[in-house]
């Protein structure tokens, strides 16, 4: 029995790389113990087998973007406390490992309506939240909204067209019956509580909100409480 060294210590005995390249190879999880992938370099090891795996780059990990579909009334620093490996939806666990820095330095975008569930985004990558933050005004988000009540006459083609609540000018909103108790909103960067006062406009009491895409980015069929991740293909 050897005693417990540094993961990163003993793969550079093994491979001869430099301290940097060796931190690089494990948190970008290239490197495994006993078949199971490691990503903390301070690891402690002792007689496990430590392999690196053939293809390993020594590069520091690409930024991500993670999507969670948050339960409503969760406010973004307690839904990121809920971004893990364990809660990433089995439907998309394919095409990349999650890795513990993909969980650091996560910054929360576009903020979703007081109360709302649905799509929330924690991004490490710069350009990301720049296109959220820099061009909120011209990317739609779109939201389900349960209701209840009766909607007044010509009530959809009021809300399309622009119109007051309690002395207040609302904008001109796209609006759409999805069944008989769900409407759906399409409009981009909104206020806070704007999508309750809309409804409160037209007669009608709001029941649950949730956001379901922003952009051309949409939650899908990731189930609540859980989280994908930001494809390459995909753009807001």
């Amino acid at each position: 029995m050897t005693d417990p060294i540094r993961l990163s210590k003993r793969l550079i005995e093994l491979v001869g790389c430099s301290r940097r390249e060796a931190e690089l190879f494990i948190e970008g999880g290239w490197v495994t113990v006993d078949g199971e992938v490691i990503d903390e370099p301070q690891f402690k090891v002792a007689d496990q087998k430590v392999e690196l795996d053939k293809d390993a780059k020594a590069t520091a990990p690409e930024p991500v973007t993670l999507l969670l579909n948050v339960p409503a009334g969760l406010d973004a620093d307690s839904a990121m406390q809920s971004l893990g490996a364990d809660s990433l939806s089995e439907e998309h666990r394919f095409g990349k490992r999650p890795l513990r820095g993909h969980f650091l330095r996560l910054t929360a975008s576009a903020d979703l309506q007081p109360g709302a569930s649905g799509l929330l985004v924690f991004t490490q990558d710069w350009k990301v939240l720049r296109k959220l933050t820099a061009d909120a005004a011209k990317i739609e988000q779109e939201y389900v909204v349960e209701v209840t009540g009766e909607i007044i006459d010509h009530g959809l083609n009021r809300l399309q067209h622009g119109l007051s609540y309690k002395g207040k000018e609302l904008p001109p909103v796209k609006a759409s019956w999805q069944n008989e108790n769900r409407l759906r909103f399409a409009l981009k960067n909104p206020p806070p509580g704007v999508i309750a006062q809309f409804c409160e406009a037209v007669g009608l009491k709001v029941i649950g909100i949730r956001r379901i895409r922003i952009g051309g980015v949409s939650i899908g069929k990731v189930p609540v409480g859980q989280w994908r991740y930001l494809s390459g293909k995909e753009k807001f």
